[in-house]
């Protein structure tokens, strides 16, 4: 009896030395985590850049592996297997982890699995570390087996050189890759990989999941949830329901599977699920609803066909930890992350849209462009020109004029219709309640997935290829269109169709992004590619009266810049008539307009947003011509700070001012005002300037036109008062150093 527990003790000592040494091979090449290093205040990343570049830790007993930018930290328990157990807001020390949970949750073959996650949290209200040591795994979850670090890889190899762009440089860090193999051996030859990301410079996190079949069949993933927090709820409520409770606002999440046609993220999300914890249940809520458990993915992907040797990427989930309630530091926040993680979206030519029917009025308008100052020029809807054709003579064609707009140093484009129209039986979209063509967002629309679908994305690409074109105006597809087909070579049924579909279309917007191609779309694709969407309008309010029109384009640029770049949005100036309107709504003749013309122009061009001038012409008269050169080369000069970001001053209502603020603490011009006076008298009026986010201060020089205006002392509350006077129905605009 002696022999057999000095046996079984020394195996489990062997086991355990086992453990400590796969643990430490795990972590030989880590740097040692050392909280004393890390414990000195820290500077507002929202003004000031921060310097300690992200990094992967271990702990000094191996047991832990800890993500740390300065900003936040991601700590992870790696025995007996993977849980997030630490997410933390360094600047605030918020801690948003409350109970531990699985690294991911995944379905193959109809059966569900967890990856990594420990069990024996019993209150799950909170979390103390040093319940850590008590809780075990389960051998039927996927098990880590080793783990690997390496710099932050691009999403998409974007270029950049030939666009202006505020930020040219792919985003940095460090991503580690926790690499598990199956608990079952029914998944033998199944491996899965969780992904984190942790950047340079900012609270943020991206995490998505890889699957890869090396077993010698086909195999069918099913849901794939790429995150699961047990996060710290928002408020405690007695009664009340998961979608009435507020969700924990101190995460925000995004994913690049975003759609629905509202020019917005939060609207457009498709794959953030807010929902109750039963294992919580000390919570307040006596019906256990409150909405503290996150899982990420999306909703209408339920089968995917994997083949032998091929691997699945789940949806990206990025995670930006905020630290305010305060409206414009969260939009601050979301849009620092936009020009990181997709710095393809800094890009903003200066261009017009034309609606052609020659070659001749072509030339005339790349003429026009490259005599204004002009970038770029795009054939909109209604041109004569069809990039569907790609014969050789149309694509001889449109490689002359895209030669010719080059040797003036503009760029072309063109515009293609997806959805909203019709195709065939056989390649439209199936409803899945009538198994007949319809069912679309708008109606009737192509299945990308069916034969024509296919043969269009290759269209797009050959007719790029052909004609040098730069520029592709998307009108769709749009929000993620269910088909019911089985006959769809690119898809295999209902299951698997949106997905699918995303995956084609997907394609397509990487290939042109490495290609140098920029891209219009509209909708939320901006994460896999696409460069500038609506700001979000109402098309037949431009056939409104241009008095109307200029206070309605000052509220859609003030509501549009909350979590967006300038550079992220266009808006719209039709030249002429536009879903109906009488004279008094176009701008056509340009020269009888110039008010009106070069106001609009300022509030585009002073809000750093591009509109889609549409019309025969920039202008018509040499009056007109040097009004638009004025503006373009006032925006030229001032383009860094007005591509900035904008801090919401006055939204217009007509009855007093209104305004916005640029900045940028990283410029000489720390920040330029754009003010407006709708009333038809002259007002004077001494406005608080909130300078935060310029990073003045010291004392601030306003510079009115060109001419100094006033130097202020900054207050203590980071504003100044500056008294300033406005021309009847005009504007003035400040530039702030």
């Amino acid at each position: 009896m002696l022999i057999i527990k000095r046996t079984i003790a020394l195996k489990a000592l062997l086991l355990l030395v086992l453990c400590q040494c796969q643990l430490s091979l795990f972590a030989q090449d880590l740097p040692l985590w050392q909280p004393e290093l890390h414990a000195t205040k820290k500077s507002d990343w929202l003004v000031t850049p921060e310097t300690e570049k992200a990094g992967v830790y271990r702990t000094v007993d191996n047991k832990n592996i800890i993500l740390y930018n300065g900003i936040l930290r991601r700590s992870f328990r790696i025995s007996p297997n993977v849980t997030c157990y630490d997410f933390i807001n360094v600047h605030t020390g918020k801690q948003l982890i409350r109970s531990v949970k699985a690294e991911a949750k995944l379905a193959i073959n109809g059966k569900a699995y967890n990856v990594g996650g420990l069990y024996g949290q019993s209150e799950n209200a909170y979390l103390l570390p040093e319940w850590l040591d008590r809780f075990t795994a389960d051998n039927n979850d996927f098990q880590l087996d080793r783990y690997e670090v390496s710099a932050i890889a691009p999403v998409i190899n974007w270029k950049g050189d030939q666009w202006w762009a505020s930020n040219r440089k792919q985003p940095a860090g460090k991503t580690i890759s926790f690499i598990y193999k199956p608990g079952q051996n029914e998944l033998n030859g199944i491996n899965v990989t969780v992904h984190y990301s942790i950047y340079d410079g900012l609270p943020l996190v991206s995490k998505w999941v890889t699957i890869e079949n090396k077993t010698n069949s086909t195999i069918t993933i099913g849901r794939v949830v790429n995150e699961i927090l047990g996060v710290v709820e928002e408020e405690s409520a007695v009664v009340g329901g998961v979608s009435e409770m507020r969700a924990p606002e101190n995460i925000y999440i995004e994913s690049n599977y975003a759609f629905n046609n509202s020019m917005r993220a939060g609207l457009s999300d498709q794959t953030t699920h807010w929902v109750a914890d039963k294992a919580y249940t000390s919570q307040v809520n006596y019906h256990f609803q409150t909405p503290c458990l996150l899982e990420v993915y999306p909703e209408k992907v339920t089968a995917v066909e994997l083949k032998k040797d091929e691997t699945f990427t789940s949806i990206r989930t990025y995670e930006l930890l905020m630290d305010s309630y305060d409206r414009e530091r969260r939009g601050l926040a979301i849009r620092k992350m936009y020009r990181t993680i997709a710095p393809w979206v800094t890009a903003n030519p200066i261009s017009m849209d034309l609606v052609s029917r020659t070659d001749a009025e072509v030339r005339t308008a790349i003429d026009q462009c490259a005599d204004t100052g002009y970038e770029a020029l795009i054939l909109s809807f209604g041109s004569h020109l069809n990039i569907e054709d790609v014969s050789g003579a149309n694509l001889a064609k449109w490689k002359q004029l895209a030669d010719y707009a080059h040797s003036k140093n503009i760029k072309i484009g063109c515009y293609s219709l997806f959805s909203s129209r019709r195709i065939s039986d056989y390649d439209d979209v199936i409803d899945p309640k009538t198994g007949l063509p319809g069912g679309a967002f708008f109606g009737n629309a192509p299945c990308f997935g069916s034969k024509w679908g296919l043969a269009y994305r290759d269209n797009i690409k050959k007719f790029f290829v052909g004609t040098g074109f730069d520029i592709f105006g998307h009108d769709g597809p749009y929000p993620g269109d269910l088909c019911a087909s089985r006959k769809h070579p690119g898809h295999k049924n209902l299951d698997d169709s949106q997905w699918r579909q995303m995956e084609i279309q997907k394609e397509l917007y990487h290939w042109l992004n490495e290609h140098d191609v920029y891209i219009c779309s509209p909708d939320w694709y901006f994460l896999d590619g696409t460069h500038r969407i609506s700001i979000g309008y109402r098309e037949v309010n431009f056939s409104l009266s241009r008095a109307q029109q200029v206070i309605l384009n000052r509220q859609n640029i003030y509501d549009g810049l909350w979590d967006e770049i300038p550079s992220m949005v266009w808006g719209f100036v039709p030249l002429t008539q536009y879903h109906g309107g009488g004279a008094d709504a176009i701008l056509e003749p340009l020269s009888e307009h110039l008010d009106a013309y070069r106001t609009l122009m300022m509030q585009y061009y002073g809000s750093g947003v591009q509109a889609a001038y549409r019309g025969p012409r920039l202008y018509d008269t040499e009056a007109t011509k040097q009004t638009v050169i004025d503006v373009v080369s006032w925006y030229n000069k001032h383009r860094d700070v007005l591509t900035s970001d904008i801090i919401h001053l006055k939204r217009a209502d007509g009855r007093d001012w209104d305004g916005i603020m640029h900045v940028n603490p990283l410029l000489k011009e720390k920040g330029l005002m754009m003010l407006y006076n709708p009333l038809k008298e002259k007002i004077t009026r001494t406005i608080s300037i909130p300078l935060y986010y310029t990073g003045l201060t010291q004392t601030a020089t306003f510079i009115e036109k060109g001419e100094v205006k006033a130097v202020k002392e900054v207050g203590r509350d980071h504003t100044v008062d500056l008294t300033v006077t406005i021309d009847a129905e005009s504007y003035t605009w400040f530039v702030v150093e």
